[in-house]
């Protein structure tokens, strides 16, 4: 599986972006795609996740509200909408895949996830 993500870019901080990660390759029946991040000097951490098959979305509590995973069956593609942007959402963002993957804790976890795409920078000024 390759992922390709997209849509990152500067805006100031209220206003909004949205990331893209399209998918192709060896695809699977079931499976979940998140979006994680990673700011300098930190640690990757969960944004969200969507489980393909029935559209289960999870969120961090910090993006609650303002962030919306989406995806297209047809495109292979799942969406990020971030809306409210704030600085502290500056990032690289990398969107993830992996099979028969639907726990809500697993979805979470970085090392549930074996496909990364390449990561977007999203940067949030004041």
């Amino acid at each position: 599986v390759q992922l390709q993500a997209s849509g990152g870019g500067l805006v100031q901080a209220g206003g909004s972006l949205r990331l893209s990660c399209a998918a192709s390759g060896r695809t699977f029946s079931s499976y979940a795609m998140g979006w994680f991040r990673q700011a300098p000097g930190k640690e990757r951490e969960f944004v969200a996740a969507i489980v393909w098959s029935d559209g289960r979305a999870y969120y961090t509590d910090s993006v609650k509200g303002r962030f919306t995973i989406s995806r297209d069956n047809a495109k292979k593609t799942v969406y990020l909408q971030m809306n409210s942007l704030k600085p502290e959402d500056t990032a690289v963002y990398f969107c993830a895949a992996e099979a028969d993957l639907s726990s809500s804790i697993m979805l979470k976890r970085a090392r549930s996830y074996d496909y990364w795409g390449q990561g977007t920078q999203v940067t949030v000024s004041s």
